[in-house]
Order: structure tokens, then C-alpha cells, then sequence
């Protein structure tokens, strides 16, 4: 039995701290596990009881007969310590540890935090500062949560890993109100040992679960997550996840445009676009998309059709849906005369939504229009809409959907026009996805597309290039572009120069215009500083040199290394491209429209690292800007395999780098004509 599994499904339980009172916070586990027919062996643990619930009570950990799968531990913070170190010693695999006042207080608590991970030894934790666990699929509560005192759980398919206790109670009662139905609950708490990932990765082998809810304040081990999302996803099954602190991720503090472009929670939608976890973008969202998702079906296109009995409602709903980016199309000539041949002349049948109001709602209509729409290749999903004639009979609207999920492997869902919460609750327990608010109903459809992303986890693309010899600090433009020069990246034809003179003569070398730049590491945004000249004739270099030295001297004192000559590139579509590091999630490169109004569009994709060429094009189709590469507009089409393989190389050398650079950045890379390439027009890099 492997520890998760210990966990979840143990065969032995030793509750530390027990108490002979059920209605005692410390009396409730026991009292929860003979209510739910826990089979196995219970330990109470009190020195001062010799029986507990009729069973035999133990004075410590070191007097049980068996050491126990599983220890509960109850006691306050000033005690828990002794008593995970006792049950380690008994050879206990896992703990849940429920007491605060651990790491999340203060420098004190991250301390006795430390302590306990050393008591546990080869015990592994969950907690401290948590709630528990509970396993609806076998019944097994392991908690002290009042929220426990519910007599029904619906049991589904949703597992739900909760980085916080009291989410985990409030999204729990709201289930149980609306008939949706888990397998697993889990909450974290401090994560002292045991995290999100451990759980999330065991999962993918659990037959009861098909989808995860996430409730995450952060991701502590990315690499971990980002392999348990992989096999859960592997696996056949969904990810739901909802992160909270979006109103803190600001821009980070940074030199580039790509530190500006892209604060924590761009990167988090990133992780998860890449990894094919769905983002739930409300908190409602978080129940509603996995209730939708737990029905087994997914849509293989964005084409909805609504079914209603109220007009005003369906109306909302068509809004919402449209809102969220999916279609209404009309149903096509064979389905509409198929509706047609119904002879409903109350209804309005050739339309999208289909209105049968005036008709009344009757099961064999409902049966029938369900049936036509199921075989119907116009609609990739049907949303039903019961109106307030439904209240009083539930199964008008519900047998007829049962009947028809039957017949399609479309997903059919419910939306609930008046406040109805029984009828809500009755067609979830159904297995009919229901929701009370259209919003709801629409974000749960758009959880139901393909995912549009690359799912995968890259490769390494670490090069052998040698970068010993490269000093910390900002480089200059030039010195950037040897660098990337060494991985592959194509680069501007240039020269340099130490003064106007010098640059003048190194203008020769150049028949067309050219750009002049000052050349300076401490000068990162050169154009800011009157640093940057185009379309100089190279007979005027010399002159142009003269005066931008004296322009950008009188705007800053910082040291001047020379000038840099450069050809100009016409014809070019500017993108940017740029590496950061988020403090929590790693490194990640970003792509968006460049030049000098990156930071006024902020058309940027982002993926994390390592990168592979399939998610490189998946960034240039998710950027309007990408459209510009593509012929926009009678406009040649841009040589988008030169981008992409500079975008390779580009990371590998920020892979090879790794913790010796802090920030890169070409802006603008020029992306010309197809099969003419691209090159490095502007440069930035800060090494550590």
C-alpha cells in the first residue's frame, strides 16, 4: 500500500487524542467513522479513557497492537509533536495533523513547523493546519469538520484538493445543496510534507475519480505539479483549477519589457494552458465546470443550441453563451425540416434557440426536439431551459434529457430559470449537469471545448556552449548578440565602434542606409535616451555619431562603450521575444507583437520551460500579432519556421544559462519574408 493510498483508503486508523463525546470537536472522527461503516480497525488514543465509542482506548501510540495505517492526530499544537514522533516510532505511514499554529504563524510557527517534520521521520504528514480528508467513494470520513454532519453526500466523480480547510467545508455544503456528487476530498493545509501535487498525482490511478478541482493559493514544487497534471491528464481524465491572488500579480519588477508584460497570474495561465488544466475564472466556476465535466462528455466544437419553455430566459442564456466566445449557429436545412415536420405551429422551431413556449411543455415534445438536435451535426452541446412550469414536475424536463443522453454523446445540460433549488439538486442527482445562473451554464459549456493549447510536457533543449568566459552584469547590444550568436540565434549584420570616427569608417562597409545605436551595459532602453538613429546614409555616420553621443550625454552619465552599426532591416514583421523567471513557477519565455509599442498592446503568449517547437507555434497562433506573419492583409507571408527556430534556440540558451540569467530580450526580432529567415534586431541580457 503506497502512502497516498494509506491515506485515502487505510485499513487501520488511530485517532491521538480522542475524546467519549461525540458533540466534542475531538469526539467527532470516531463518532463520523461508525456512523459511515468504516470496517476497519479504530485506535482511540487518550490516556485518560480506558474505552471510547465501545472500543478499547490506548494510553499512547507505543501500546497499540498493530501500528496503524493511518494516525488522526487531535491534540492542541503543544502536544502534536510528541505524538507524531510516538506514531512514527510505531511505524505508522501517514499522519493528518488538524492543529494550527504551525507555519502560517509567524517565525515561531515555522519553526515548531520544522520540528514536526522531524518527529514525523519516515512518516509522511498532511497538514498541520488542516481539516482532513474525506473518502466518499468508501466512506471513510477522516475529520473533525462539522461539515461532516451532513446525512447525504451525493457521491460522483469530482475530486476536490483544497489548499485551504474552510474552502473545502464551503464548496463541500454548496455540492451537497445542488446534488453534485464527489469521490475525494482532500485539504492540505500547510503542506509541512505531503502537497497538492502528491494528491493530484494518485489520483490519475483512482477508478472513482474521472475529474480534479483545484482550490490553490500556490504550487510549492512546480516540476512535482506539472508531473502529477501530466498523468491525470494522460490518464483520460480533467483538471479544474482555480488559483486565487490574482488582484497581487502585478507586473514584476524588472529591466525588460518581458518582466512588464507578464505578472504571476499571466504566467499561472501559462502553466495551466500548457499542462491542459482548465482555468476556472470564478469561484462558482470551480463547482460548475467539473459538474459539467463529470457527465463523461466533452464538445468537439463551439456550436451550442438551446431548448426552452421560457423565451426571456433562453434569451440570457444565448448572451452568455455568445459572451463566452461559443456560437449559436441556425440549425441546417435537414434538421430544420425535420423540427418542421413536428407541426408545432405555436413553436418556433427553424431558429436558434428553439422556443416552444406557446406549446406548453409537454415530455414527448421535449423528447422529440431532443432527439432531432442529438443526431444533428450543427451542434456540438443542447442546453436545456426549464422555465417556472417546471417546478411542480422536475421529470418534465428530465426524463426526456435521460432519454436522450441515450441517444448522443453530445453534452446536454440544464439551466434553471426560476429559483428552484430543488429541481437543481434533482437533475444533477439525475446525472443531468444544472445550473441556477446562465453565467454558470456558459462557463461550464466553454470548460466543455477540446483544449486549444499545447498539451505536453517539453524535453530539455540544453546545448553544450561553453559561457564561462561571460562576466555578470547587463551586456551591451553587441556583446547580447555574440552571445545568442553562440546558440544559434540569427543576428543583424553590425560593427562597432568606439567613437564617431571610428564609426564613420566602419560605415563603409555598408551600401544601403543604416541604424547608428550608442553602445552602452548600462543603457538598457536606448531609444528613451536619444540613443537610437535610423535610415542614416553611411556618409552621414560619422556626423549623426557626433550628436547623439551629445544628446544621450546630456540624459544620462552612465558609461558609454561606442556605437554599434547596423544594417537596416526593411519588410520585416517586429516581434519580441523575451525570458524572465517567475520567483514561484520557474523560468518561461514570452513572444508578442515588438518594436516600440509592445508594452501599449501587451499581445503576448507565454509558456514556461523547457519548450518544444510545438508550443512555440502554439504561441505565435494565440497572439493577434501572429496574424501579421501570416499574410495579413494581402501582406507577404513571413518566414515563420525562422521564428520558430530562433524561438528553440533562443531557450536553449536560457535553459543552458539557467540560473546564471536573470533576464533576456530581443526587441524587436524582424520575422521576413518567408525564406528569407529572421534576425535579432535589438538586444538585452542581464546575467547573474
Amino acid at each position: 500500500m503506497t502512502t497516498i493510498q494509506a491515506i485515502l483508503n487505510p485499513k487501520s486508523v488511530a485517532v491521538v487524542g480522542a475524546s467519549n463525546d461525540p458533540a466534542k470537536l475531538t469526539g467527532r472522527p470516531i463518532a463520523y467513522l461508525q456512523e459511515q461503516g468504516f470496517d476497519g480497525d479504530i485506535y482511540p488514543i487518550n490516556p485518560r479513557y480506558d474505552e471510547i465509542a465501545g472500543l478499547k482506548c490506548y494510553g499512547s501510540a507505543g501500546d497499540l497492537p498493530q501500528a496503524p495505517d493511518l494516525g488522526l492526530v487531535l491534540v492542541g499544537a503543544n502536544r502534536v509533536i510528541d505524538a507524531v514522533r510516538d506514531l512514527s516510532a510505531k511505524g505508522t505511514k501517514a499522519a493528518v495533523v488538524l492543529a494550527s499554529g504551525f507555519g502560517e504563524a509567524g517565525e515561531e510557527g515555522r519553526a515548531r513547523q520544522e520540528q514536526l517534520r522531524e518527529a514525523a521521520g519516515a512518516m509522511r504528514l498532511l497538514g498541520p493546519n488542516t481539516i482532513g480528508l474525506v473518502n466518499i467513494t468508501d466512506k471513510i470520513p477522516l475529520t473533525a469538520s462539522g461539515a461532516m454532519e451532513s446525512d447525504n453526500f451525493p457521491e460522483g466523480s469530482v475530486a476536490l484538493l483544497s489548499q485551504s480547510g474552510g474552502i473545502l467545508g464551503s464548496l463541500l455544503s454548496r455540492a451537497v445543496a445542488r446534488g453534485i456528487g464527489f469521490s475525494k476530498l482532500v485539504a492540505t493545509g500547510n503542506e509541512a510534507d505531503l502537497e497538492v501535487s502528491d494528491f493530484l498525482g494518485a489520483l490519475a490511478e483512482d477508478d472513482a475519480t474521472q475529474v480534479v478541482a483545484l482550490y490553490l493559493e500556490t504550487i510549492r514544487n512546480v516540476s512535482k505539479f506539472r508531473e502529477a497534471a501530466a498523468r491525470v491528464i494522460a490518464a483520460g481524465k480533467s483538471i479544474v483549477a482555480y488559483k486565487v491572488g490574482r488582484s497581487e500579480s502585478g507586473a514584476q519588477s524588472a529591466v525588460s519589457h518581458t518582466g512588464a508584460l507578464a505578472g504571476a497570474d499571466e504566467v499561472y495561465d501559462a502553466l495551466f494552458a500548457q499542462l491542459g488544466v482548465i482555468r476556472a475564472q470564478t469561484f462558482a466556476d470551480l463547482l460548475d465546470i467539473p459538474a459539467a465535466l463529470a457527465q463523461g462528455r466533452r464538445m468537439k466544437g463551439p456550436r451550442v443550441a438551446i431548448v426552452t419553455s421560457t423565451g426571456g430566459a433562453a434569451t440570457v442564456v444565448a448572451d452568455n453563451v455568445g459572451l463566452m466566445g461559443l456560437e449559436m449557429p441556425k440549425p441546417d436545412k435537414e434538421t430544420s425540416e425535420k423540427l418542421l415536420a413536428l407541426e408545432l405551429k405555436e413553436a418556433e422551431l427553424d431558429r436558434n434557440p428553439i422556443d416552444v413556449t406557446l406549446a406548453g411543455l409537454r415530455p414527448d415534445l421535449f423528447r422529440s426536439i431532443l432527439k432531432i438536435l442529438a443526431e444533428s451535426p450543427s451542434f456540438d452541446a443542447i442546453v436545456v431551459v426549464a422555465g417556472s412550469s417546471s417546478i411542480a414536475q422536475p421529470d418534465l424536463v428530465a426524463q426526456p434529457v435521460l432519454e436522450s443522453m441515450a441517444l448522443t454523446e453530445k453534452p446536454i445540460l440544464a439551466y434553471v430559470s426560476p429559483d428552484a433549488p430543488n429541481i437543481v439538486r434533482h437533475l444533477n442527482s439525475s446525472g443531468i449537469p444544472a445550473f441556477a445562473a446562465p453565467e454558470s451554464c456558459a462557463s461550464a459549456l466553454k470548460g466543455l471545448l477540446p483544449n486549444s493549447g499545447t498539451v505536453s510536457v517539453a524535453t530539455s533543449n540544453l546545448r553544450d556552449v561553453d559561457c564561462s568566459d561571460i562576466a555578470a552584469g547587463s551586456l551591451n547590444e553587441a556583446e547580447a548578440k555574440k552571445l545568442f550568436a553562440r546558440f544559434g540565434v540569427p543576428v543583424t549584420r553590425e560593427v562597432t565602434a568606439a567613437t564617431p570616427e571610428e564609426a564613420a569608417v566602419a560605415a563603409a562597409q555598408f551600401d544601403d542606409p543604416v541604424v547608428i545605436k550608442i553602445l552602452s551595459s548600462e543603457i538598457l532602453h536606448k531609444s528613451e535616451m536619444g540613443g537610437v538613429a535610423l535610415n542614416i546614409a553611411p556618409a552621414d555616420v560619422g556626423a549623426a555619431c557626433e550628436t547623439m553621443l551629445a544628446r544621450v550625454r546630456a540624459a544620462t552619465d552612465a558609461k558609454i562603450d561606442g556605437f554599434l552599426v547596423q544594417e537596416m532591416i526593411q519588410g520585416g514583421v517586429e516581434m519580441i521575444l523575451g525570458f524572465n523567471r517567475d520567483p514561484q513557477l520557474g523560468a518561461y519565455a514570452l513572444l508578442g507583437a515588438g518594436g516600440v509599442t509592445t508594452e501599449l498592446y501587451k499581445d503576448v503568449a507565454i509558456r514556461l520551460l523547457p519548450l518544444d517547437r510545438a508550443s512555440a507555434r502554439s504561441m505565435i497562433d494565440e497572439i493577434k500579432a501572429g496574424a501579421l506573419l501570416k499574410g495579413f492583409r494581402g501582406n507577404p507571408v513571413a518566414d515563420v519556421d525562422a521564428l520558430v527556430e530562433t524561438m528553440m534556440s533562443f531557450s536553449a540558451m536560457a535553459e543552458t544559462l539557467d540560473g546564471r540569467l536573470d533576464e533576456a530580450e530581443i526587441n524587436p526580432v524582424f520575422v521576413l519574408p518567408e525564406g528569407k529567415g529572421a534576425r535579432a534586431g535589438d538586444s538585452l541580457v542581464v546575467l547573474r
